[in-house]
């Protein structure tokens, strides 16, 4: 694409478009956009756009693009295409500074990210100079130009924060603080000096105390791997620097907005968080400094409100005080009864109050209520840093704290009981702290794993929890409904079967309120405990305590989809995924209409997918539908290709690039079912799927390989019959496998299901070029997945078609080939192999070299003939890898089935692992011993004489013991 005006109108407009609410106008625009990314100048045509546009819409959306592109593109991966020609990637790093600096905020912080995505893979090796060309702008004076570097530094240091330790991360690091560190502590102390000066210009302000927050914010990113010496030697200046800006209230920074978190309250929550790492990791060096800011911040926590604006500072005030208080070095600070007793009471139980800003968020936002009270999001809430806090304390002071709480829950338990509907949110706050206090370690997969002694869980869910779920309203104190079933969930391993059983049927009842929050919470509750172990690795709740309420539950289930704001409630989903699959046969009455339901959400999601984790567990839902359905009775196979295939066509057909991976795998789930043989409506999609374009997508290829082995399987004579033309497209989806590293896995998985299901006629004309490739590969990159997979390959081609035609096949592409191949790389490779199948396959493989193939007793490759041996008898008797995975049904999902990761596997399609040679070797080891014996009476005298003089004396003992058992001898 030439950078010309013709070529900027159509860019301008393809991206209003993209902005088009409808559809019909803007899939095409993202189609062509799309189409045209991997031009040479298309990023600097949007370069060139969000500079210099009329338009400001359209400034941002070239600079949203153009942030998106780096993203997908920038990193260069191995086996890969270069998505962005090297001219272009000079010229953006040429210019991307100066234009971040100059462009307005909004467009500014994109192009920031920008940077830090190209930096992350770019610098310092190939972009030597980002940093000096950064520092130097800090002389301009211009605090516009100096944030914009400032921010730009954040996004570029804070994965510090997470990285692990290595010499390349602290060389890095190194680097970074030799050119930085000084200029960023001259433009602190600069920046501070000109808050006083300015301290009557609240324009000033703002622009300065933006500055601060920024540099305190790389403060942390820079001290976060280790205490840098510089650093260390400047300690005086940042921490009294620090302290001072703690102390601080300027009039005119204070904001009205009740929600908003003003500049002054970001700076200070920073200035917390510094503190607060260098009381945890550099203790000794900060002790002259810590007393001042424990002061400091405990005045901070005791004058500041209740606004939700304060959360921020109020949450990483308190946990400082968290993170010093469980320190041995500073437990004297908190042995006075009267200081705990002030903490408790001014900082911990005011925090923990249920304020109407939470109420609002309750009933109003419960999607961001769910994700900060449910899954721990990052958003701290000043009721998490209480509970942080409660913790700490009781690490060293678990008696007094618990004492002293104990009366404030009485009390408040209390006060609730004298008048239930106006006093709720005292037992809200009491169930909070018991919470607080009883949990001492906890998991996302077991809930509270440790608890505090001192607290009688038992009895506080049997008095106080169990009323309110037993309550016969679910619609009354919906808060206090949500948080008894919160109880239940997160106390799940401290409490009695018995006492769970109790709950299962008033959390089915729940999944019916009408609060997004309450019946969310029960089915999350519902899922967990279908997931807790029992004896012996099984369920703790099995199907037939479930048996009384099967139906009521999957009633309730899918009513709750159609409540008001959870069409598309992951948690409602994972519970249906989790039901199903703890309740196996129990659920086959119920499918035929749960199947209608789920097809037609399916149908509904697929025009805009936009929550991943649901639609993921909407597939597993679906693939257990399917697999339990025709465990039972395989012939329904039938029925539920009629209620997918049209919604999948239309998936198809859409190009819905999120969901394909999914309907290959379901696809591939269902054609495995069938017996064998391949329906018409299968074989009238198989070259749909050998279209190139399909392959271009990572995440498409583990599925599509799966899928085209399920078509080799049930229809290889199908396929050379009635679909000859299409072999050579099967091939070069092989050859493009086999040329990945990454993929050369999947490539072999296909050719070995050609070998295997195909007409040995079939593919002879294309066997010697099969090989060819293979070779092509070994020379150009040679690495140990390749190998396994390959002598994987050649030991299935041994025992498909004979020893004598792998000798020769390889012979016939070069003479003495078949020698070279076995001494270079069968005799010292084949201990690599992993896996039962795939030893089974080389074991019967080299079996067959050694028993069934002439040239290996008559010529030159007959020195080969005992190493091969030996180690054959090598791949036998070394140890090997014997972990059983777990189970299924316990394996949690959430991980990350993000769309844009490779390939999100479902769990409940999995595929059984096949074996090609199946019953007709049971043991390999008997197997070598009978065709040895065979071998020895075809040519008498011949392998006694071999194996005594050069196979070592373990490997013959070993090989003794393999004759014995098979009860045979050697001539």
């Amino acid at each position: 694409m030439e950078l010309n005006d013709a070529n900027l109108q159509t860019l301008t407009e393809f991206l209003r478009k993209t902005l088009d609410p409808d559809p019909a106008v803007r899939r095409p625009a993202e189609k062509f956009l799309e189409s045209v990314e991997g031009s040479q100048n298309y990023p600097l045509l949007l370069l060139t756009l969000l500079e210099k546009s009329q338009d400001t819409v359209i400034r941002v959306c070239a600079a949203v693009t153009f942030k998106n592109y780096i993203k997908r593109n920038w990193r260069i991966v191995e086996d890969e295409p270069n998505k962005i020609s090297d001219t272009d990637r000079t010229a953006i790093k040429a210019n991307i500074i100066n234009l971040m600096l100059s462009s307005p905020e909004q467009i500014q912080k994109q192009l920031s990210d920008a940077i830090s995505i190209i930096g992350r893979e770019d610098f310092p090796q190939k972009w030597p100079d980002l940093l000096t060309e950064m520092v130097t702008r800090f002389r301009s004076g211009d605090f516009h130009i100096i944030n914009g570097v400032l921010r730009t530094a954040h996004s570029l240091f804070k994965r510090y924060r997470h990285e692990f330790k290595s010499n390349e991360l602290w060389t890095e690091i190194k680097l970074v603080l030799d050119t930085f560190a000084l200029p960023l502590t001259e433009l602190f102390k600069a920046t501070i000096e000109l808050c006083q000066t300015h301290a009557t210009d609240i324009n000033a302000l703002k622009v300065l105390f933006s500055s601060l927050t920024l540099i305190s914010k790389l403060f942390y990113s820079l001290n976060f791997q280790d205490l840098p010496e510089f650093f260390e030697d400047n300690m005086e200046t940042w921490m009294t620097n620090f302290h001072l800006l703690l102390t601080l209230d300027n009039k005119l920074l204070q904001t009205d907005d009740e929600e908003e978190a003003g500049l002054l309250e970001l700076l200070k929550s920073q200035i917390c968080d510094n503190a607060a790492l260098y009381a945890q990791k550099y203790d000794e060096e900060f002790q002259p400094y810590l007393p001042r800011f424990v002061t400091a911040i405990w005045n901070l926590l005791v004058s500041t409100g209740q606004e939700v604006k304060y959360d921020l500072l109020v949450s990483n005030a308190i946990q400082f005080l968290a993170s010093v208080c469980e320190r041995p070095h500073y437990k004297h600070l908190f042995e006075d009864q009267n200081t705990l007793t002030s903490i408790c009471e001014k900082v911990i139980v005011p925090n923990m109050e249920f304020r109407s800003a939470d109420e609002e968020a309750f009933e109003d936002n419960s999607e961001e209520y769910i994700r900060r009270d449910l899954e721990g999001s990052d958003i701290d809430t000043r009721r998490r840093a209480a509970c942080d806090l409660v913790r700490g304390l009781c690490k060293f002071f678990e008696g007094p704290v618990t004492a002293i709480f104990s009366g404030y829950v009485n009390s408040m338990l209390s006060e609730y009981a004298k008048n239930p509907g106006a006093n709720w949110k005292h037992k809200d706050a009491a169930i909070y702290l018991v919470t607080s206090l009883a949990s001492k370690a906890q998991t996302q997969k077991h809930g509270i794993t440790q608890a505090n002694e001192l607290v009688n869980l038992n009895e506080f869910f049997v008095n106080h929890i169990l009323t309110d779920l037993k309550s016969q309203n679910v619609n009354e104190f919906p808060v206090l409904k949500a948080d008894a079933i919160k109880y239940v969930m997160i106390f799940r391993s401290q409490l009695p079967k018995e006492q769970l059983l109790q709950a299962i049927p008033l959390l089915i009842t729940h999944l019916q309120a009408e609060s997004t929050v309450e019946h969310t919470y029960a089915a999350h509750a519902l899922e967990r405990l279908f997931t807790m172990r029992g004896p012996n690795n099984t369920t703790l709740i099995v199907p037939a305590e479930m048996a009384a309420f099967t139906e009521q539950l999957l009633n309730h289930l899918f009513k709750a989809l159609a409540l008001p704001g959870s069409s598309e409630n992951e948690y409602i989903m994972k519970a249906i995924m989790r039901s199903f699959s703890l309740l196996q046969e129990a659920i086959v009455p119920y499918i035929p209409t749960l199947i209608g339901q789920l097809t037609h959400k399916l149908l509904l999601v697929s025009k805009n997918p936009s929550k991943p984790h649901f639609n993921h567990y909407l597939f597993e839902s679906l693939c257990l539908s399917v697999r339990i359905t025709c465990k039972a009775n395989p012939t329904t196979v039938s029925s539920f290709e009629e209620a997918l295939f049209p919604v999948f066509t239309e998936i198809l057909q859409n190009d819905v690039q999120e969901f394909l991976p999914y309907v290959f795998q379901v696809m591939s789930l269902l054609l495995e079912i069938h017996s064998n043989s391949i329906p018409a409506s299968y074989m009238a999609l198989f070259p749909h799927l050998l279209q190139p374009v399909l392959w271009e997508r990572t995440g498409n290829i583990p599925p599509l390989v799966r899928l085209l082995q399920a078509y080799l399987e049930k229809g290889g004579a199908t396929i050379a019959s009635s679909a000859a033309d299409k072999i050579p497209g099967l091939l070069g989806v092989f050859q493009k496998l086999i040329a990945s590293k990454a993929n050369d896995h999947q490539g072999f998985y296909l050719l070995n299901s050609i070998i295997e299901h195909m007409p040995p006629e079939s593919i002879t004309q294309y066997r010697k070029q099969i090989f060819v490739l293979l070779f092509q590969r070994l020379q150009g990159s040679k690495t140990t997945k390749f190998i396994k997979s390959f002598l994987v390959f050649i030991n299935l081609y041994s025992v498909k078609y004979g020893a004598i035609a792998l000798q020769e096949i390889f012979d016939s592409i070069q003479p003495k080939m078949f020698g070279m191949v076995l001494e270079k790389i069968v005799i010292p490779e084949v201990q690599k192999v992993s896996g039962g199948v795939e030893k089974k396959i080389c074991a019967v493989g080299i079996t067959k070299v050694l028993t069934e193939c002439p040239a290996m007793m008559d010529t030159e490759y007959t020195k080969l003939w005992t190493p091969l041996l030996q180690a054959l008898i090598g791949l036998f008797e070394l140890p090997e890898d014997d972990s059983i995975p777990d189970d299924e049904h316990f394996i949690d999902i959430e991980d990350t089935p993000g769309y844009q990761t490779a390939f999100s596997q479902l769990a409940f399609a999995g595929k059984k692992e096949h074996d090609p040679i199946g019953d007709a070797v049971g043991n390999p080891k008997i197997l070598l011993a009978q065709s040895l014996h065979k071998l020895s009476t075809a040519c008498p005298g011949r392998v006694p004489s071999m194996l005594s003089t050069s196979l070592n004396a373990e490997a013959l003992q070993y090989l003794q013991g393999y004759l014995q058992a098979a009860t045979v001898q050697l001539v």
